[in-house]
């Protein structure tokens, strides 16, 4: 069972983070545009709790590769069982998904640059409708203790000594509730 575990921010000043990285000898990656489109298992909604419940996400980059994911929350949101593949066609990868009981919930559109500090994956995103994050995520393949690697993932951003704001919202949630009210 491979487990991604995560820890999501939101930044204040982006530009101020990719310094502070860089000072820390993170090589953060050029700017790729991720437009993803959410799915919820039957009988789920907003409002209701997420963990056990399956997601799938269907993931096309501006290089035009697209990626189907399926997650499902184990300890909370930001630990994740996480299976992806590529898939050669989104739209008949979306009828797939549609046709086993999912239904579309958000769209989220990003720009996401990323880099790696030793075991740990940092990607800098400006989310559409939602604002500028930055997350850091492990993955695991034991039974790991979720809320202690996130406690691990926050000393790290700690350390930076940048004006962050955790949350522990997924991005489908936010632009869901940034969206809702606009």
């Amino acid at each position: 069972m491979v487990r991604e575990i995560e820890a999501k921010y939101r930044v204040k000043d982006v530009e101020a983070l990719l310094v502070v990285l860089k000072s820390h000898g993170l090589r953060i990656g050029d700017p790729v545009h991720q437009d993803d489109q959410a799915y919820a298992q039957p009988g789920w909604d907003y409002g209701m709790p997420k963990t056990g419940v399956v997601f799938a996400r269907l993931r096309t980059t501006d290089d035009g590769r697209h990626l189907f994911t399926v997650k499902k929350p184990v300890s909370g949101e930001m630990d994740c069982i996480e299976h992806e593949t590529v898939v050669t066609d989104r739209e008949q990868m979306h009828d797939a998904i549609v046709e086993m009981g999912f239904r579309p919930t958000v769209r989220i559109v990003k720009t996401r640059r990323s880099g790696s500090l030793g075991s740990v994956s940092v990607c800098v995103d400006e989310v559409e409708h939602a604002g500028a994050f930055v997350e850091v995520e492990m993955t695991v393949g034991d039974d790991r203790d979720g809320m202690a690697a996130q406690a691990e993932l926050d000393k790290v951003v700690r350390a930076w000594g940048v004006d962050v704001e955790r949350t522990t919202d997924t991005y489908d949630s936010l632009v869901r509730a940034a969206t809702a009210t606009a």
